[in-house]
């Protein structure tokens, strides 16, 4: 950036600091360093656009972009978003605490609905055709009202004419509802083009053409898929290639730059492609060609170590020798290998024995009696036929049906009986018919690259000896969760290693719960401050995240309480006397935290931290009584909420 454009962006900058005091557009200096902008309200020069800009195609002409958002909310106040910070809208809009929404509720409210709070589009520099245009998601349902107040936003504040790019038929049909909009139509940018690198990188893998993506259509993470559409989604694959031509900023395209692989559009591709169908290939993007040949044997003995490197990395540990069933007190870190990440790290917070703080008792069966009730009852040899079937390994739908039937084997299945004394006598003798909670607790948790959270089944407030054995046995198929064994896959891990012990906890009737993370999990840059989430009741929806929950920010530098969104819970769940949990509705004040608790538990947090060495940590609590109670305490991943 030259001193003219650095002049420039700081002077706006402190107008914005200035008029907004300290908003969310913040530029200028700090102790006479330059700060970035997070946004600005609007873009009067090329300059200006430029500093905000992010370049995120590598062909030969490059396609500079802006990420904007216009709040509905907030009479229809428009952020250009500085993209070489933020990837994506929903980064910004957490980032900058306008809403914490996030999955699937964001998605919903944000791209499908008409009513929705948040507009997100893009605009770029089109240069085949010399024309500013602004596009949204290809597979944003947005409305031709929609359209209209954006295109007249952008002409209030955008330093030129700007014309719009429809990205699919429906948008297509909404723009020639409006009236004195200029389109510019994405065959026109492309003209004759027959081939468009979206991601110059080089790849190898298994062609697999797909004429028609459906529920039935597997996709693995080493093939490159050859498809006649633009997918909206995609799970991790090798490279990508269409037959329709897409824009470099695409969903599709976003993901294929993070995974680092080929993304291209090659006119007529599966027809052109069809020879190499099922073979493993290189495949090269270029900024002007393509090159695609067959695999030789030293590629592929290449990859394949590669491939085995990776796998051995997310192979988890076990072992099956142990067979006592040990308290929390008796467990520390390093019996992961026996009883599981969530157990023996609770172990290890309860041997810290914090002040104030409390892990409710409990005891573990180890991984040994999970991998006997499996051979016992004939379990392993339904789940080897299931691992090489090839219906089931390439058809998702019927890979779902499968695996819920092999869960039902698993409640079918009869508990050995030394184990089931052993279990009810000290589930009699230790909680003498209070409630407790069947947990899940295993190896394929907290590894380098694969959390595993939320995956595995919790049964709350078990009373009964019929309810505890059964929720054993829940919790032991649960390891066979069709999301569990998902995302086992893509990550490269053997199923026949996995395994569960079960954590049998006291159960907290809480007065409130939640969770909480050591660190701000919507701005990276705000990494001192600690997140909580909270309920009043059980923190079950909390971790599910059905409901907006209560969520604060401490800052301890400052002693600072910042309330980001009061809880929107019209119920709370407490125990059910015959066992389980029933919903009751909230009347009276919503507010879940005081100032004061939020405080206690930011401390604890801290501490835990230090108990895992300095590594922040996602952390389950509950409140009963004045009681502070951690029932876990993981490490946190960045994009990951609690489980």
């Amino acid at each position: 950036m030259d001193s003219v454009r650095k002049a420039s962006v700081a002077l706006i900058g402190l107008a914005l600091l200035l008029s907004r005091g300290g908003g969310c557009a913040v530029l200028g200096a700090q102790n006479g360093a330059q700060v970035e902008p997070r946004s600005l309200p609007a873009i009067r020069s090329r300059a200006e656009f430029d500093a905000l800009a992010r370049v995120y195609t590598d062909a030969n002409v490059p396609l500079p972009h802006v990420l904007f958002v216009i709040d509905r909310q907030d009479g229809d106040r428009i952020y250009y978003i500085n993209s070489k910070r933020y990837r994506f809208h929903r980064d910004f809009v957490n980032g900058t605490y306008l809403s914490l929404e996030r999955g699937q509720e964001f998605f919903d409210n944000n791209y499908l609905k008409p009513n929705r709070r948040f507009i997100l589009g893009t605009i770029a520099y089109q240069a085949p055709v010399g024309k500013w245009t602004f596009e949204f998601w290809e597979g944003d349902r947005i409305t031709a009202d929609l359209i209209s107040l954006t295109a007249e936003k952008l002409r209030q504040t955008f330093f030129a004419p700007i014309a719009f790019k429809p990205n699919s038929t429906h948008q297509e049909r909404e723009a020639a509802r409006v009236g004195g909009l200029e389109i510019v139509l994405p065959s026109e940018i492309l003209r004759e083009q027959e081939y468009q690198p979206l991601n110059v990188a080089r790849g190898i893998g298994r062609i697999h053409i797909i004429k028609r993506l459906d529920e039935h259509t597997d996709i693995h993470f080493n093939e490159i898929v050859v498809l006649d559409e633009v997918p909206l989604h995609l799970p991790p694959v090798a490279g990508i290639i269409t037959s329709q031509p897409s824009t470099p900023l695409s969903h599709i395209n976003l993901l294929a730059k993070s995974w680092g692989v080929p993304n291209a559009y090659i006119k007529n591709a599966t027809e052109v492609l069809k020879e190499y169908d099922g073979w493993w290939v290189t495949f090269e993007t270029k900024p002007d060609s393509y090159a695609i040949k067959r695999a030789d044997l030293k590629q592929l003995d290449e990859y394949q170590k590669r491939l085995k490197a990776r796998l051995d990395i997310m192979t988890p540990r076990y072992d099956l020798s142990v067979r006592r069933l040990a308290s929390l007190s008796e467990q520390r870190a390093r019996d992961v290998v026996a009883y599981g990440a969530k157990s023996a790290n609770l172990g290890e917070v309860m041997r810290a024995r914090l002040a104030g703080v409390i892990v409710p008792r409990g005891f573990t069966i180890p991984f040994f009696y999970y991998d006997q009730f499996v051979r016992e009852n004939g379990l392993d040899e339904a789940i080897y036929e299931l691992l090489n079937d090839q219906r089931f390994v390439h058809d998702p739908a019927y890979r779902r049906e499968q695996l819920a039937a092999l869960r039902e084997k698993f409640q079918r299945g009869r508990m050995n009986d030394r184990l089931r004394a052993m279990v009810l006598a000290r589930f009699h003798r230790e909680f003498r018919g209070r409630g407790v909670f069947v947990r899940s607790s295993t190896n394929s948790e907290d590894l380098p690259n694969f959390n595993g959270a939320g995956l595995y089944t919790t049964v709350p407030n078990v009373r009964t000896d019929g309810q505890l054995i059964e929720a054993i046995k829940t919790v032991w198929g649960s390891v066979w969760n069709f999301e569990a064994y998902e995302a086992r896959e893509r990550a490269g891990i053997d199923h026949t290693k996995v395994f569960m012990a079960v954590l049998i906890q006291e159960g907290i009737n809480a007065d409130s719960a939640g969770v909480m993370i050591t660190t701000d999990p919507f701005n990276e840059e705000n990494h001192d401050a600690v997140y909580i989430s909270a309920k009043r009741g059980l923190g079950i929806k909390v971790v599910e995240g059905q409901k907006i929950a209560e969520q604060v920010i401490y800052r301890p530098a400052s002693d600072t309480v910042q309330v980001l969104t009061r809880s929107a819970e019209d119920s709370l769940l407490t125990f059910d006397e015959r066992g389980g949990v029933k919903e009751v509705p909230i009347t009276g004040d919503r507010a879940v935290l005081t100032d004061e608790m939020a405080r206690r538990l930011a401390r604890v947090g801290l501490a835990l931290k230090k108990v895992f060495g300095g590594r922040d940590q996602d952390v389950e609590w509950v409140y009963m009584r004045g009681q502070l109670y951690i029932v876990q305490s993981r490490p946190y991943i960045a994009g990951r909420g609690g489980s």
